[in-house]
Order: structure tokens, then sequence, then C-alpha cells
């Protein structure tokens, strides 16, 4: 068995990684750039090398840094975890000649499934069925176009090197097709270093349902059943469960043969996935399924087949990489319950799910790291950590296993709910709002749910009244000496709290209130008498006192009395929501635009971000240029409202 193991990665997977190393006594080794130096995964590991400055190409994707630091910290093994160079065969095949174990599948089944178009080939030769497309080396974007043409509308562009929703862009009509392409090509090259395309047929139905593989160096390969993850925002998975909902067993049986028949096919070794699209719009049907790609990694999302099948696939990771064979046959395997995933980013979704960067003042997930058969928290971060602009917006993984879909579904919202994070912004309110709504308790999902009911799933901004005037009314009466529990009991005006001479049913002048309500924080003029029937009320971790009601989770956080309510930027002023380039811009000064129209792209945290017009009117100043590097809340662009 390996001894001791550098995890060549950051965040949560590196947590991870660290928590089943540890489990099994192997020592381990973390990196670190410089944004990461004081990072959850550092304190968690055993030991620590720092790779370089912060960019993660300066840093993380150095191979040769990385194996430096292995072999100085006498590390036997290397474990890539997902991301930066997981499937980089170049690197495997570097990490084997340095004569260090690598934690993966052979540098060669990585070629062979490393590029889209080629790995689409080979499935077809293996009698895996795939999706109709231009998988050719031609790259012109006259040609491409002409393909696509050819293949019918809609169409999905694809880096042939992607993964994780970046380099991909769905393309509905022809006029549209040359500028989704040039966006679609500068985000791979700017991601893989790989500009190459395909082309595929959008199935106008989709779902996507993905096998997990496992493969040992005796010959043995099984599946441990499938997952599905057709919830996805501009194709980045956000929640994902298993087992797919609808799968009959006779589908599954032909499906996961298909996956491992696929493994086999390039000799497959440790944790894989084959990823599948289906066409359910009459259900799942095994002759409606075709192979998409395979990611020859461990995936974001494998947590939820732990759940359901008891397997550490961390620890079968080691174990094969150690020479030993599988620890369980196909039959030995089986599925136990439902288990559902949320991933939680750092992100605004009222502004367009723009990042989020800064200081997790406040952060709690109502759910310990812990695997108890009930779920876990997966996270690189705790409370008082930073969010940087360097690497993936992906502060945590909030997983339930529940005994079926309907339970997983209720206890994912609930915990949801009951999370905060301030003040960096989230995405916990929309996450909730998904996995309440009534098309998805009913599994009637797709991979475009998200984007057909973006206005009924997205939060609201405003808090209730009198959720602010309870607010108030709570923490009134915890400054006012009397702690309480549940003060439904104040009822009257003889008994109605005061704070520093402000009376908060009396006629004066109005004061401030600072709250937290699903992670979007509030400054509320609170001077008008509320209604007295509070809810049931807590007291949560950092300080803060919490309640919920009438559905809103709030977390008071500061009272200042007076009438100053704060100032906020004005409404026309298109700010940086954090240090980015300029890669795009589309209009001038002087341009007349309206409500949505983009205004410039930006380059951040490894995606493309559109700023868009908040409303109808004129550019009234605009100081960005494609090719600059821009800082957090530097003004962009302004514009002002067209003359009534």
């Amino acid at each position: 068995m390996i001894q001791s193991l550098l995890i060549a990665n950051r965040g949560e997977i590196a947590c991870r990684i660290i928590r089943t190393a540890r489990e099994m006594g192997i020592r381990t080794v973390a990196v670190y750039s410089d944004a990461d130096a004081r990072a959850l995964h550092v304190r968690e590991a055993d030991e620590a090398v720092h790779i370089g400055p912060s960019p993660a190409r300066e840093s993380y994707l150095v191979g040769e840094k990385i194996i430096t630091a292995a072999k100085a910290t006498g590390a036997e093994a290397i474990h890539p975890g997902y991301g930066f160079l997981s499937e980089n065969a170049e690197f495997a095949q570097a990490v084997i000649d340095a004569g260090l174990i690598w934690v993966g599948p052979n540098p060669a089944s990585i070629t062979a499934m490393g590029l889209k178009d080629a790995a689409k080939k080979l499935m077809a030769e293996a009698g895996v069925p795939v999706t109709p497309g231009y998988m050719g080396e031609n790259q012109d974007p006259a040609f491409l176009a002409e393909r696509a043409g050819e293949i019918g509308y809609p169409v999905l562009i694809k880096a042939v090197a992607g993964g994780g929703g970046k380099g991909m862009r769905k393309v509905d009509a022809a006029a549209d097709f040359v500028d989704a392409l040039a966006s679609c090509q500068r985000e791979a090259a700017s991601s893989f270093g790989n500009d190459h395309v395909l082309i595929e047929k959008y199935i106008l139905t989709p779902r996507h349902i993905e096998v997990q593989v496992f493969g040992d160096t005796h010959g043995n390969v099984v599946h441990l059943f499938e997952r599905d993850c057709s919830l996805q925002r501009r194709h980045q998975k956000v929640i994902e469960e298993a087992p797919a909902p609808g799968m009959d067993e006779a589908t599954r049986a032909e499906l996961c043969a298909a996956a491992v028949r696929a493994a086999k096919a390039v000799d497959y070794v440790g944790a894989g996935t084959i990823e599948f699209i289906a066409d359910a719009s009459e259900g799942l049907r095994a002759d409606r399924i075709w192979f998409m790609e395979m990611n020859t990694r461990l995936q974001v999302e494998h947590p939820v087949t732990e759940e359901i099948t008891g397997v550490d696939l961390v620890e079968w990771q080691l174990r094969v990489a150690s020479g030993e064979p599988l620890p369980l046959r196909q039959e030995e395997l089986s599925i136990n319950g439902w288990a559902m995933e949320a991933r939680l980013y750092a992100e605004d979704p009222a502004k367009g799910f723009l990042p989020s960067i800064g200081s997790l003042s406040q952060f709690y997930i109502a759910q310990s790291n812990r695997r108890d058969g009930t779920g876990r928290v997966e996270t690189g971060v705790e409370q008082g950590d930073d969010i940087s602009p360097f690497y993936d917006p992906m502060i945590a993984k909030l997983v339930v296993h529940r005994s079926d879909r309907l339970e997983a579904a209720a206890s994912l919202a609930v915990k949801l709910g009951h999370s905060y994070c301030w003040p960096v912004k989230w995405n916990a309110a929309f996450l909730k709002n998904l996995v309440s709504h009534p098309d998805f308790i009913a599994s009637n999902i797709d991979t475009g749910f998200i984007e057909r009911n973006l206005a009924r799933v997205l939060p609201d901004t405003t808090p209730p009244v009198d959720a602010l005037g309870a607010a108030a009314k709570i923490f009134a009466s915890l400054i006012d000496g009397k702690p309480v529990n549940d003060i439904t009991d104040l009822t009257d005006d003889s008994d109605a709290p005061t704070l520093a001479g402000f009376r908060l049913n009396a006629a004066r002048a109005p004061a401030t209130m600072k709250l937290i309500f699903d992670g979007e924080v509030y400054e509320s003029l609170v001077s008008q008498k509320s209604v007295w029937d509070l809810p049931m009320m807590r007291r949560v971790e950092g300080g803060l006192f919490g309640y919920d009601y009438s559905g809103w989770s709030g977390f008071i956080t500061e009272y200042r009395p007076g009438s100053n309510a704060g100032s906020h930027a004005h409404d026309g002023a298109i700010l940086s929501p954090m240090p980015g380039k300029v890669i795009a811009v589309e209009v001038a000064a002087g341009d007349t635009v309206t409500k949505g129209q983009k205004l410039l792209t930006l380059e951040a945290m490894k995606m493309e971000h559109s700023l868009t017009a908040p409303f109808d009117g004129v550019v009234a100043e605009l100081n960005a240029a494609a090719g600059a590097q821009v800082q957090v809340e530097a003004l962009l662009v302004r514009i002002e409202a067209a003359a009534e």
C-alpha cells in the first residue's frame, strides 16, 4: 500500500482526498500557490510545499514543480484530483518516468479518451452508440458553419479538450454560429490550451446521464451505476443525483453494460466516468441514449455514487494504484436509497450569476463534514477564509442521502435554507428553489430546465416587511437583556422591547438593521410595528442570531440607530464584479442600448461573463478596452437612462 501521497490539487477535492488518506494511515503532502498559503487543504495535510504564484498556469498547472515537490518530500505517489493536470497524459507519463505512482489511468487511456472527437470514433468502433455530429480536423469557421447547417440547428459547439462546461456553446440559428464559435474557441484556448472544437446535434429534450466505472490492473472492470446531472446552467452542473429518476432496470443494465465496454476498449484502470446524452422526450430508453465523452478521472459529483453504494472511491483509487484488485465484484454492488448533491458557488444569481470574491466573514453549511449514512459536506474553506479570483468559484458541495428521491429533495432544500455565507454572494437560495420546484419534484427535468424556469427559481431579493420587523424585535430583545428562545409571548405594546432609546412601535426616527436573508445582505429601515406572531428561533455559529420567518432564513448582524440606510452605486454604473480581463467590448461611447443588451465580456475565474445594460439608455461613459486588466468594482461602463 502507498505510504505517502502528494495531492496535486487544491480546495475541496484536496481536502476530500486527505480525509480518506488519513483514514488509511497514508501521509499526505499538499501543494499551494501564493493565494492558497493559508488554505484549508494546506492546514489539513501533514506537509505542504509552495509551488508558485497565484495564477494556476504558474503553479498548479506546472507539472515539473509538482514532481519536484513530491521528490523533495519523499512522496511515493501523486493524486491529481480533478481539473488542473488530472487528464494530462504528458504529466501522467512524467510522474511515472520520475519513478512515482500515478493515481489514475494509464497515459494511453487518457490520450485515447482525452479528445472528444477521437473518443467518439473509438466508441463507435467498440459498439457504443454516439451522438450525430462533425468530429473532423478542419477548423475553418466557414466549413464548420456549413457542417452545422447539415446537422441541423440547434447544434452544440464543444471544445475537443473541454470539460466542466467550459468551451461549450449551444447555437440556435445560423446567424449566431460565427460569434458563438469565436467565443467557444477563446474560452477553450484559455482553459485547455487547445481551441479545436467539434459540432454535434443538440438534443431538444436532453438528459445528462453518466455511469461510474472502475478498473484495476488485473483485468477487472465494474460499474457503480448511474448518476443524473441534468440540472445545468451554462453547461455547468449544479445539482446531481443518483440513481437517475425514471431509469428502469432493463435500461440501466444496457446503459451500464455499454459503459463497461467503453472502459474495456481503452484498457481502463482506476476511476472514470462515461457520459451519455439521452433524448428524454419519451422517457429514458436505451435506444435513445448516446455516448458523449469519457472523463478519465474522479468526478466532482462522485459523492452521490459513494452514498448509494457505500463505496469510498478515493480508497479504491489508492488501492488500485497500489496494485490491489478491486475490493468488490459487480454482483456485490447494489443501490441503496437516493443521494443528491448541490454545488454551492461563489456567485450572485441576482446579477447574472457573476462570480463573487472576498472574505467569508460569516459561513455556515447546515451539516458537518461526515459520512454517517445521511450525507455530508465537501468543502475547502472555513469561516474566515478567502474566495480568490484565481480559481473555480465552487465553495462547497452539500450532499444528502435518504431512502427515496422525495425525502432527499426535501432534506436538501431544508439544509440549503439553513446555510449562509456573507459578504461573499452565493447560490444557496437559488439551489433551494431548484430542488423545491414542482417539476423537479415530479422528475420532469432536462438540461434546459434552469433556463426555462429561471424567473421562477431566482431568489426574491426583497424580504417581506413583516420579516424585517420580526428581525428587529428579536434583536432588540437580545440587546435589551432579554435573550429568548421564543418571544411569541411579546403580544402587546407594554412588552415591546426598546433599543438605544428607540421603541420599535413608536413614531421616532427609524433605525437601520443589517440582516442576511438567504445569503443576501439587507439594510432595512425599521420604524413601524409589525406582527408579533414569530416563528421558532435558534442561535447559530459565528455570533449571529438566526430565525425562520415565512420561508426566509434570517441572520442578524448589526443594528444602528438613526436613518443612515447606506449608499449604493448609481443604477447605471456597470462595475467589474472582480479582477479580470476584458476580452470583448460590444459598444462605443454614445451608443443607444436596450435593457439586457451585451456591453462587454469579462474573463474571470476561468469563465467568460457577459455584462449587460440594466435598462434602456445611452452609453455615457466607457472605460474598458479589449485586452485590458481591470480590478474589482472598477467603473467599466455608465449608462444614462433614455429620456422619457
